[in-house]
């Protein structure tokens, strides 16, 4: 994914000199090309992602379009008040590209850990938010930030990431993109994580239950109606993300159903809260902890498909699925 975005802001910047690559001091192995065949437009803005983010906001604000690049929870969290006032409150141009988002680095520890960011983006006015699944979505969301007038985040996985789409997409990564058809339950994911719930829907076909599977790179803004017509005529939504619960992709679909008198039920598969927290586990083995890998979410859309056979509500006892 990481070598998906270098190659797409390539391009890109061979056709519009104004974009820029900054960087806090990381990237080394994959950010090389843009500073070698760019060199005027490239900074390396050292361990100061603050002022990262004030150098980008300026660039941005002259007429630039420069793209920031950092572990995805040092560019969120340490510098959120230089996106909100800088960037938002200014309109700026800019994007800011988390590498490493969930668990990617999970044996670092909580401190590395990348599940608030989402929530935290999202609630920021005017910045779009986006995080693709894989390569492919990862180089369509460049381009279209590229083109987009004003801010934006990319949330990246670490590297290693397999392709999902047999082809470039062809539209705007605003709509959700199926990626395999089913009626008995609706799989949604955002980012990485898309490659278990792909895998998940393999295991569940083998016991005879048809998921249909979505993908959602933009969770803001979105296109609601889109969404909802991608749900139709299944029994159970399940949304799954590499991110608290709250917040995130569940908190953003939930809405949209409780409006709605003929929708399924929703079930919520991310991280718990406080879930991770005194855990140091390697991405895997952190997604398998919390349920979202691809075993974890087959057994979990068969017992609550079992349990709306039963006539109960498909949650679990304690509700945090709810």
């Amino acid at each position: 994914m990481r070598n998906a975005f270098i190659s797409a802001l390539l391009q890109a910047a061979e056709a519009d000199d104004r974009v820029w690559l900054i960087n806090g001091d990381l990237g080394y192995s994959v950010l090389e090309p843009f500073a070698e065949r760019f060199p005027e437009r490239y900074l390396n803005a050292g361990v100061a992602e603050q002022n990262m983010i004030g150098v980008a906001a300026g660039l941005a604000l002259s007429g630039f379009k420069p793209f920031v690049y950092s572990i995805a929870n040092f560019p969120t969290q340490r510098c959120l008040e230089q996106i909100r006032v800088d960037v938002c409150y200014h309109a700026a141009p800019v994007t800011v590209v988390a590498v490493g988002g969930g668990f990617a680095y999970g044996s670092h520890g909580y401190t590395h850990h990348a599940i608030e960011d989402l929530a935290v983006m999202r609630a920021l006015p005017g910045l779009r938010v986006a995080a693709p699944a894989d390569p492919v979505e990862t180089a369509a969301c460049v381009h279209a930030f590229v083109r987009d007038p004003g801010p934006s985040y990319l949330r990246l996985g670490r590297g290693g990431e397999p392709v999902l789409h047999a082809a470039p997409l062809r539209e705007s990564p605003g709509r959700p993109i199926r990626l395999r058809e089913g009626d008995a339950v609706a799989l949604i994911g955002t980012g990485s994580i898309l490659g278990e719930v792909l895998a998940a829907a393999e295991l569940l076909a083998q016991t005879g239950i048809a998921a249909r599977v979505l993908s959602l790179p933009y969770l803001k803004p979105f296109d609601a109606p889109a969404l909802l017509d991608a749900f139709a005529g299944v029994r159970l939504v399940a949304t799954v993300e590499e991110h608290s619960l709250i917040g995130g992709l569940r908190d953003l679909v939930a809405p949209l159903l409780a409006a709605r008198r003929d929708r399924p039920p929703l079930i919520g598969y991310g991280v718990r809260d406080g879930a991770s927290m005194d855990v140091i586990l390697d991405q895997v083995a952190m997604r398998r902890h919390c349920g979202i890998d691809a075993a974890g979410l087959a057994a979990g859309i068969r017992t609550a498909l079992e349990r709306l056979d039963a006539g109960a509500d498909p949650f679990d006892a304690d509700g945090d699925r709810a």
